[in-house]
């Protein structure tokens, strides 16, 4: 049997992480959180997620310094990043894509569209077991 994807969400405010936790863990998907970018990067060296819902705008350490240093650590390079910004300027939306997030979602958003672009992303990783291989 399949285990859930493990999906770490990253926001500092207390609501939002209720609210995705709470849509998240009743679609069936194993979830961690953390309230900055530093609880963030210790709880990936804990357990690598297969998903992060990451806040672009947190204390000590934002979400693209934390997406950036995801992205470049050796065995994460697969783990699939979704930014969650109240910020929807397409500047800060390039900037997170080109640091490495898959995704990005604008403030307020929809809990229905977010949890298919997290189903959608998900699905994609399982069908790209690597990503040279897909390459070809």
């Amino acid at each position: 049997m399949n285990s859930p994807a493990k999906i770490l969400i990253v926001d500092d405010e207390p609501n939002i992480l209720l609210s995705l936790k709470f849509l998240m863990t009743k679609a069936g998907y194993s979830v961690r959180t953390a309230k900055d970018g530093e609880e963030a990067l210790a709880e990936v060296a804990r357990e690598k997620p297969d998903l992060m819902l990451l806040d672009v705008m947190m204390p000590k350490i934002d979400g693209f310094t934390v997406c950036q240093r995801v992205k470049s650590m050796a065995d994460c390079v697969d783990v699939r990043i979704v930014m969650l910004t109240a910020r929807g300027r397409d500047v800060e939306r390039e900037k997170g894509l080109s640091l490495g997030a898959d995704d990005y979602i604008t403030k307020p958003f929809s809990t229905k569209d977010t949890l298919e672009r997290v189903a959608g992303l998900l699905a994609q990783s399982k069908a790209e077991p690597s990503s040279e291989s897909a390459a070809t």
